[in-house]
Order: structure tokens, then C-alpha cells, then sequence
């Protein structure tokens, strides 16, 4: 009879890290959590990796670790970014989330806490505290409530922007739309465009905040 634990689907996360030995350490904090599999990765390998379901970065200064954000999404910018930083404060936070990460955790947090923020991005979910994430709505209403009331959307757009908001990646748009992930990359190009956000996570939040998408999705 196979255990519980066997059963659950295995999370598969690419870490990209300048100091080997925080990889083993990851290993070990992540120990009891045996539906994590971890496996090291540059940033290019990261960029090609489709079965990976988080791309951890961290082991860098705060400049450094935006930039590789920053070369990362320019490649894929569907991929779920979760940052690892020395020193967690809510503007570095807010800063990651702008740049289009996922989610920011101290590196010296808990096996508990690591464990959650790596389900909560792998399932499509932003990790960060409520006051974060007020305050970035609160920035992104202001620079996007005027442009957002004269978008003008068409269906298939309307298509894309809903399972975009539910946190699907482009393979994940293409399949069911019948169309190639270069074209899901083209129109969410377009929505950010029209919307007059820079990443697909205020793309998002602005989607939900203005009723760009229908009630139904979460």
C-alpha cells in the first residue's frame, strides 16, 4: 500500500544559485517535504526547462538578483519566479513583484514557510504579504485606472486574459485555444500594451481590479 505522501504530484524546482552549497542546503531544509524535487540550474537552462513549475533565484546582492529577473523573463515571461534575499523588507518585496517575480522570501526562512510560498507560485499564486500586495495594487490603479477604461479587447484576447488570471502559463493557454505559444506571447504582448502594464502580474491584478475578465474566474 503506497503512502500518502507518495500520491502527491512532484513540484519541480529550478535553482538558480551562485553558491552550490545553498542548493544542499535547500535540499536539506525541503527534506521533509518529499514532493519537491530540486535540481540546479544556469540561467539558460532555467529559460529551456518547460517541466519546471518554480524558478528559485537567490545567492546574489539585491541589483544583481533583479537583473538576472530581468534577463530570465525576457526569454520567458511566463515562468514562476520565487526570489531568495539576504534581507526580506516590503519594498524589496513590492520591487520583485513590479519586476514580474512571482514572490520574495528571506533565505533564512522556515522549511514551513519555504514549503508554502513554493506551492502557492507553483500553482499559479503571488507570495507576499497583504500590505505588499495592497500597495501594489494601490501603485498599479493609479497608473493604469484611465488607460484600462479605453481598452478595447477582442474575444480571443478576453480568452487569454482569463486563464492568464488563473495563473496558466502560455503552453498551458496554447493547448486548449488550439494555437502556438508564440501567439499567446503575441496577444499577452498586446493586452500589456493596451493595458499599460509591464508584466503579467499587473496585467493580472488590473484584469481582476476593472472586471476585464468574467466573474467566474478566481
Amino acid at each position: 500500500m503506497k503512502s500518502k505522501t507518495t500520491d502527491k504530484p512532484r513540484i519541480h524546482v529550478a535553482v538558480v544559485e551562485s553558491d552550490p552549497l545553498r542548493l544542499v542546503g535547500l535540499r536539506a531544509l525541503l527534506g521533509g517535504e518529499p514532493d519537491f524535487e530540486l535540481v540546479p540550474a544556469s540561467l539558460e537552462e532555467a529559460a529551456a526547462q518547460h517541466e519546471a513549475g518554480v524558478v528559485m533565484i537567490g545567492g546574489q546582492p539585491e541589483n544583481s538578483l533583479f537583473a538576472v529577473l530581468d534577463r530570465l523573463r525576457a526569454t520567458r515571461p511566463d515562468l514562476r519566479v520565487l526570489l531568495t534575499v539576504a534581507e526580506m523588507t516590503d519594498e524589496t518585496a513590492l520591487t520583485a513583484i513590479a519586476s514580474g517575480a512571482r514572490g520574495c522570501i528571506d533565505e533564512t526562512t522556515s522549511q514551513a514557510e519555504l514549503a508554502h510560498a513554493l506551492r502557492i507560485v507553483n500553482q499559479g499564486g503571488t507570495w507576499a504579504s497583504r500590505r505588499v500586495l495592497a500597495t501594489f495594487i494601490e501603485q498599479s490603479n493609479a497608473s493604469c485606472g484611465r488607460v484600462l477604461r479605453r481598452a478595447q479587447l477582442t474575444s480571443r484576447e478576453r480568452q487569454v486574459l482569463e486563464m492568464l488570471v488563473e495563473g496558466r502559463s502560455n503552453k498551458e493557454i496554447a493547448v486548449p485555444l488550439g494555437i502556438e505559444e508564440r501567439t499567446v506571447k503575441s496577444h499577452v504582448a498586446k493586452l500589456m500594451r493596451k493595458v499599460g502594464v509591464q508584466n503579467r502580474i499587473s496585467l493580472s491584478v488590473q484584469a481582476i481590479k476593472h472586471s476585464l475578465v468574467s466573474a467566474g474566474v478566481n
